[in-house]
């Protein structure tokens, strides 16, 4: 049996949005574990979500004040399903982040998966060392891509077996389609 993951970050509410879309809502509802990277900005976003989530794995980013910064960890690493991940906001220039990300993350406690936010563009790619490395984007502000986005992750028995982008249309359900 699978276990669902949903991936989000820069949420930035409510400075890019009044509040989270619906098919937001409806992801954190039918998750096993909502995973966030960051920029939340609001607190009130952080304990609706902990309240829905079956599971919440989470880190504060560069837009989360003090508040946030004392409820969440910079890096957060959890076990998911045998999957280990590694989450945190901020991994620098696109350029070069595979092998920064292996250089960082090196180590006996290697993540099979990191999961980051801030530059709300979308990302899926291997490292030479062999971590997935995912970017949902953002559900509330595309910044220069076309839409809002988030993620949906498979995982069995330690393994990733389905990674899905889902727009996040403004009025309606969500689309599926491929990241970068």
């Amino acid at each position: 049996m699978t276990t669902s993951v949903l991936l989000l970050a820069d949420t930035h509410v409510p400075l890019r949005a009044k509040r989270l879309p619906d098919a937001v809502w409806r992801a954190i509802d039918d998750a096993d574990v909502v995973v966030h990277a960051g920029d939340w900005v609001d607190l009130a976003t952080l304990e609706a979500i902990e309240d829905r989530a079956a599971r919440l794995v989470a880190v504060h980013g560069n837009n989360d004040g003090p508040d946030l910064r004392a409820r969440l960890p910079e890096v957060a690493r959890a076990e998911i399903d045998g999957l280990r991940i590694a989450v945190v906001h901020e991994t620098g220039p696109a350029t070069g982040r595979e092998s920064r990300l292996d250089a960082a993350f090196a180590g006996d406690d290697r993540p099979d998966l990191v999961v980051f936010g801030h530059s709300h563009i979308p990302w899926d790619s291997v490292t030479p060392g062999g971590m997935r490395l995912l970017n949902p984007g953002s559900p509330t502000d595309r910044r220069r891509q076309p839409v809002c986005t988030m993620m949906t992750v498979a995982v069995d028995a330690g393994r990733i077996v389905d990674v899905d982008l889902v727009t996040v249309p403004r009025g309606g359900g969500p689309t599926r389609g491929a990241a970068r």
